[in-house]
């Protein structure tokens, strides 16, 4: 080993002295007195090592015997090797082997100029650091810097010794810069079976975005037929790109799908999917739909949104689209406006909201809806004043133009100003409140003979108390801090009939445990409750100490009524609103169990309102178990079972059932398979949806994804993601 040491710093030495020829049988070394002492370095310096060296002075050097040559971020190595000082050729036979930052390649014999980095190399062998990806061809040119070009060659993404899926190809040319690759006469062959072929083809072996034509798409659905569809990808600019795919569809025609996505300055972004369907087979109409959504800052607190959806007709989603989350849309919403978000002095807050906004319905034709009010236009101003003296000042308002077709429409005016003094120490509060809520309405029609401009005025108090209690234990190897939070909280709303005010946008919120502790149990600003009840809650947190996340939390709440309720929504709620107890759990109940679930319950009468319950079990990714149950007393009963859990080696299972109990049917439902090997996976799945009243629709998906280069066929992914919660998709 000092041997070799010494050979390779005398052979750089070498390199950079005035020599005139040296070689090992003569070791003989001389010195021209009459030279330039001053030799001027090379910009990247050579150095060889081996385990024998000869060669002659500014001419050539040759090497034997694991030889290690150092260029730059380049190392080559081989059994001999030639070097040629004037020119930078290098050429090197046995074993040869060149990595470089992004590649490793391997042969039999090398010819290659440093400088320029053309060359070639014979029975070539190569692998992609980035991507992991590997091949194999008769011959490979080097055509300068990052670039090379193999011929009649192989390239696959699965590991050593496996050969479940590669391309073949003609020709196949590597930009290590762009890190792309371009090939020619291409044949997707899997498992020895040529499955695809195109006479050109690139890709992006590690990932970056590129144009070009993605992998063909295709599923079958009941109400399209078999829909195939070709996807084009734009790489119009870094910060723009976009997603064209023509789609033929058996039972409905041809339809053009697009998809267009910008980020900017500013924090702007944008989404625009637009579909056209010029000729409907089935509907012989022209069908189309929109979903586009912007947000930009302007600047000094200023922000600006848009967001415009709308579609041809109401059997839109539910005829060309199997995505649970579009066919069970209601309202499109169609909205644009600014808010403005500043400050108010030292310690206060100053909000602004303007916007217009309506709505496009989407109806059943079997359980026809009321479309919501049109907000033509709506502001808000919301103010803060904290710290003044002992007092804390708060103004919510807003004026809104409401419209609608078939009903009463006008403006509304609302002012809430409050004041609140809140008494703090280090284990606990109390903040007492009182406010008074203005409203007035400048109607389009009197409303039970009072007229086209009424009022209402309501006092608001209210008392909120808590304290904070800690302790430490230790759950195995783990430091838990234990919190325990009671909470106090009165609110005192004196009734005020308003029965004869109209309602444009005020629903019951759904009770919950942070409902509870709030001022109004109406939505929307033309109704508020009278109430004079009182909560009493306690939580109970557990806290990782090491890491600070809250991993459990139980809590319970009771709420008392003093006086009934005498303001309701017509038509009735979907509950009788009468729960006053509730009891809920989320967090992890175990390493591998988690839980979110809570029960309301009417104490009046010893009955369950409304259970909401989810256990999910995944002890690894890959392994999940979700059942879930909903209830709400005289309106629905469902369970939600869902799976995704190994079969046998790498096959698994997937399954997902929706079930009404009242109704005795399916709601949705999905079952597949899935095989995952190293480099390729296989997906199977069907799933049938209700997506209206007396409507379903059922789809299938198969997908070959070959792992590193594409997916063929119709990708459940996003459907498994979405129905099966803790689905992990594995590599």
């Amino acid at each position: 080993m000092m041997i070799r040491i010494a050979q390779s710093i005398f052979f750089l030495i070498l390199l950079n002295l005035p020599l005139t020829s040296w070689s090992n049988e003569s070791s003989a070394l001389k010195s021209n007195s009459e030279q330039n002492p001053i030799i001027k370095p090379q910009k990247k310096p050579v150095l060889i090592e081996a385990d024998k060296i000869t060669g002659y002075y500014k001419q050539e050097i040759e090497a034997t015997g694991d030889v290690v040559l150092h260029h730059g971020d380049k190392v080559l190595t081989a059994e001999r090797m030639k070097y040629y000082q004037q020119t930078e050729d290098a050429e090197a036979e046995g074993n040869v082997r060149l990595e470089r930052p992004k590649d490793i390649l391997q042969g039999e014999q090398l010819e290659i100029n440093l400088k320029t980095e053309i060359g070639h190399l014979t029975e070539p062998r190569y692998s992609v650091k980035e991507g992991k990806g590997r091949g194999a061809g008769d011959i490979l040119l080097f055509e300068g810097k990052d670039n090379y070009r193999i011929k009649d060659t192989n390239y696959t993404a699965c590991p050593e010794g496996n050969h479940d899926w590669y391309l073949r190809a003609k020709e196949v040319e590597i930009d290590n810069k762009k890190e792309v690759g371009t090939a020619r006469h291409v044949s997707v062959v899997f498992k020895d079976v040529p499955i695809l072929y195109s006479p050109w083809l690139d890709f992006s072996y590690s990932g970056q975005r590129k144009t070009g034509l993605l992998t063909p798409v295709a599923g079958y659905n009941v109400r399209t037929g078999f829909d195939v569809g070709l996807p084009v990808y734009l790489n119009i600019a870094p910060n723009i790109d976009a997603t064209i795919t023509p789609r033929i569809m058996t039972q409905r025609g041809f339809l053009l799908s697009n998809e267009f996505r910008y980020i900017g300055n500013n924090q702007m972004n944008g989404h625009l999917l637009f579909d056209i369907l010029p000729q409907d087979i089935e509907r012989n109409r022209t069908r189309w739909g929109v979903l586009y959504t912007h947000t930009q800052n302007i600047g000094k607190g200023w922000q600006g949104f848009l967001n415009y959806n709308a579609v041809s007709d109401d059997r839109y989603f539910r005829e060309l689209t199997p995505n649970l989350a579009q066919t069970s849309l209601v309202n499109l919403s169609q909205q644009g406006g600014v808010n403005y978000n500043g400050r108010l002095g030292t310690d206060g807050v100053l909000n602004f909201t303007g916007f217009a906004q309506r709505f496009q319905t989407i109806q059943d034709p079997f359980a026809l809806i009321v479309s919501p009010y049109e907000r033509l236009p709506h502001f808000a101003v919301n103010a803060a004043k904290y710290n003044v003296g002992k007092f804390d000042f708060e103004l919510q308002s807003s004026w809104t133009n409401f419209f609608h077709p078939t009903l009463v429409d006008g403006n509304r005016t609302i002012l809430y100003p409050s004041v609140s003094t809140p008494l703090r120490n280090e284990y606990g509060y109390i903040t007492p409140k009182f406010g008074l809520h203005y409203t007035n309405y400048n109607l389009t029609a009197p409303v039970d003979a009072k007229g086209e401009n009424v009022d209402r005025t309501v006092p608001i108090v209210s008392l909120d108390s808590g304290i904070a209690f800690d302790r430490q234990f230790n759950w195995g190897d783990r430091s838990i801090v234990q919190t325990l939070e009671p909470r106090f909280f009165y609110v005192y709303v004196p009734y005020r009939n308003q029965g004869f005010l109209p309602n444009f946008d005020s629903a019951v919120n759904d009770f919950s445990f942070a409902q509870m502790l709030t001022e109004n149990k109406f939505s929307g600003g033309d109704r508020i409750n009278d109430a004079n009840r009182a909560v009493g809650a306690l939580t109970s947190r557990f806290v990782d100490k090491e890491t600070g996340v809250e991993f459990l939390r139980l809590a319970v709440g009771q709420l008392m009524n003093f006086t009934d309720p005498r303001i309701q929504l017509l038509p009735p709620q979907v509950t009788s609103g009468n729960a006053d107890f509730i009891a809920a759990i989320s967090g992890r109940l175990t390493q591998h169990i988690s839980t979110d679930s809570n029960v309301q319950m009417d104490q009046s009468i010893g009955v369950i309102e409304k259970v909401r319950s989810g256990v999910s079990y995944q002890p690894e990714p890959g392994k999940v178990l979700n059942f879930g149950y909903r209830f709400t007393r005289d309106v629905l009963q469902q369970v939600d079972t869902s799976v995704q859990w190994p079969i046998y080696g790498n096959l698994r299972g997937v399954s997902r059932v929706n079930y009404s109990l009242n109704d005795d049917k399916i709601l949705a439902g999905l079952a597949g398979l899935e095989y995952n090997s190293c480099c390729w996976a296989l997906r199977v799945v069907l799933q049938r949806l209700t997506t209206a009243t007396q409507t379903t629709t059922t789809a299938f998906f198969l997908q070959l994804e070959l792992k590193g280069l594409m997916g063929i066929g119709n990708n459940p992914l996003q459907v498994l993601q979405g129905t099966i919660p803790g689905y992990t998709s594995i590599h």
